[in-house]
């Protein structure tokens, strides 16, 4: 019987870079043949491996965080970021020529061996394997896996460097998060039968089942939070209570008002989280709003937001209505994370992986977009009207409560529950499987 299970697994590789490709793997925790593998520090990894792939994670950090540099920051960011651009949608044209950044890829994995260890290691099982960034999957089938290799894609809209260098060869199987993805991977040249769309993985705790049990539950709590007045509830009553059950919000919410602030995996933007912070400082000392600073597994963050913190007079509140979460290991934040989520009502984060976690019923405040992945993420989720672009965030305190006041950030949740898919996990699970799995229809956003 246990045999019989674990053939139902799959080999499931990330990366440490960033977060979204992390990320992803989590929502696929419980697919996994064992563990989750990162492919960059995995137990046995070759020391030429590890150098290149530092070589990579370092030269990805250093994107993300050059922007902020004075002066110099913005151009020569600019310059970087040309390499990785995405292409306008429009109009429709043969995008399959390979391009500069995904040959240097394929040089690596051919010539130098990339991942040739680690695919070498895993072909002794043969299991469907899934891996969250490109590589992990050019590398599966540049050496030979033998068995089926499936891409996940990690953002709304994706560069050239995704698909495979001759993809109407290629048999990498890809799961697109939306239709934007579907379409432009066909655009790339993948073959139509190698595109399925699922949705992103959002983790399968904070999702409950293909009923959606605990999502229903956490936004029902969410509204009542973020519509005091009852402006969206009373004006929607009969469309959410068929949806949600009976709309009754209690005397006593179940957890106060909770916005949750993160930074991405670079350390980007932490000076807007102080800047956040200097302004809601006196709704935070009236407990009027709780605050969670998330610094993922950056102590340095941490610390710059524990000194901001002190600085502000907010030490009493640390551990009640201001909370730094700061994570040992990856792992550990991920779990966590999606823990603190259950109980967080407004999520504010640049445009990342995280903007499909509009999907849980979460509105999203989108702090300026890093990259051109993001602005695609930004364009994306105003598509699915799960989120709205910050205002000034020296006057959070006032623009944050107009928006609350007004049911605003209740329609956004709504909209993100409704519109965003939310069953990835379960969708990618059944493709993998060949179980059937009772799911509503996909909305093909694009």
């Amino acid at each position: 019987m246990e045999e019989k299970r674990r053939q139902k697994n799959a080999w499931v590789i990330s990366v440490n870079m960033g977060y979204g490709h992390e990320r992803a793997a989590f929502g696929l925790e419980d697919l996994a043949y064992g563990k989750i593998i990162t492919a960059n520090e995995y137990s046995g990894i070759p020391h030429k491996e590890r150098q290149l792939w530092t070589r990579l994670r370092k030269t990805y950090e250093a994107v993300s965080r050059v922007r902020s540099l004075p002066v110099i920051g913005e151009p020569l960011f600019s310059v970087m970021d040309h390499f990785q651009k995405i292409p306008e949608f429009y109009p429709r044209r043969d995008l399959s020529a390979s391009n500069l950044q995904l040959q240097q890829f394929y040089h690596l994995i051919e010539t130098q061996g990339l991942g040739k260890h680690l695919i070498d290691k895993l072909s002794r099982k043969r299991l469907p394997l899934i891996s969250t960034f490109f590589t992990g999957a050019f590398a599966a089938e540049v050496h030979g896996y033998p068995g089926d290799i499936y891409c996940v894609i990690c953002d709304a809209d994706m560069s050239r460097t995704w698909a495979p260098k001759d993809p109407k060869k290629s048999r990498i199987k890809y799961f697109a998060p939306n239709g934007r993805v579907v379409e432009r991977l066909k655009l790339y040249g993948v073959r139509e039968e190698n595109i399925f769309l699922t949705g992103f993985p959002l983790p399968r705790q904070n999702i409950g089942g293909p009923k959606a049990d605990i999502v229903k539950q956490d936004l029902l709590a969410r509204l009542c939070n973020l519509d005091p007045k009852k402006i969206f509830l009373e004006k929607y009553a009969k469309t959410l209570g068929a949806e949600l059950g009976e709309l009754i919000c209690p005397w006593k919410p179940r957890h106060p008002l909770t916005l949750t602030f993160c930074v991405g995996g670079a350390g980007a933007q932490r000076e807007l989280g102080l800047q956040m912070l200097t302004s809601l400082r006196k709704e935070i000392l009236a407990q009027n709003i709780r605050v969670n600073l998330e610094a993922g597994t950056r102590r340095s963050v941490a610390h710059y937001f524990l000194q901001g913190a002190r600085w502000l007079g907010l030490r009493k509140m640390l551990g009640s209505y201001l909370n730094i979460n700061c994570h040992g290991t990856r792992a550990n934040y991920f779990k966590t994370f999606s823990k603190t989520l259950r109980t967080t009502d407004i999520l504010w984060t640049k445009p990342s992986e995280l903007s499909f976690y509009t999907g849980l019923g979460l509105p999203i405040i989108i702090a300026p977009p890093i990259g051109s992945q993001e602005e695609f993420n930004l364009r994306w989720l105003q598509t699915v009207n799960g989120g709205i672009p910050q205002n000034d965030p020296r006057y959070t305190n006032e623009w944050l409560f107009d928006w609350i006041s007004s049911g605003g950030l209740a329609r956004f949740a709504w909209n993100g529950y409704i519109e965003a898919p939310t069953h990835g996990a379960y969708r990618i699970e059944s493709i993998i499987t060949g179980a059937k799995t009772p799911l509503a229809t996909l909305p093909l956003i694009i």
